[in-house]
């Protein structure tokens, strides 16, 4: 994980973001589930392999060889504008409690390059980015500097997958 401080911003302006994973309990009942029932939803479950680096949205951390996960589509943008999207993420089995942290940028988004997508409070889009993942903590404080800005929303920009909802702390 890369946590930023002051002096890592000298004579920048820093505003502090918070990073939220998304909450286990909505995939709890998945993972009990048939691989035909999965399939019935759009979903399918893996077993992590050898340096697959595959990133779990819950608990914002890689998968190890041999864990169990699923591949679902998550509605991550549900409001009902022009900006509704669901896209493909990875939840891992053993995740329990979704990540939060303020001001720390974990490696499955540190590692990648990054879209950042800001948002408004009608949940439209103002602005986007795209970067590579060891410079978020700036493009997030840039972004949310932004008035209109409400959140972020952060994607991996290779293959397009939700990453994380970032927010002011």
């Amino acid at each position: 994980m890369t946590r930023r401080s002051v002096s890592d911003l000298k004579g920048t302006r820093i505003m502090a973001f918070r990073i939220l994973g998304l909450e286990p309990d909505a995939f709890r009942p998945l993972f009990d589930a048939a691989d035909a029932a999965l399939e019935q939803v759009g979903a399918m479950r893996i077993i992590a392999g050898e340096g697959s680096r595959l990133p779990c949205r819950v608990s914002m951390s890689h998968a190890t060889p041999g864990e169990e996960l699923l591949l679902v589509n998550y509605e991550h943008q549900p409001a009902n504008t022009p900006y509704r999207s669901t896209h493909a993420i990875y939840v891992r089995k053993a995740a329990d409690r979704a990540f939060e942290s303020v001001d720390v940028v974990p490696d499955v988004m540190a590692s990648r390059l990054l879209s950042v997508r800001a948002f408004d409070a009608r949940h439209m889009l103002i602005d986007a980015e795209v970067c590579e993942g060891a410079e978020a903590a700036a493009m997030f404080d840039r972004l949310l500097d932004r008035s209109q800005a409400s959140y972020l929303h952060v994607h991996n920009a290779r293959h397009g997958c939700y990453a994380a909802r970032v927010v002011r702390a």
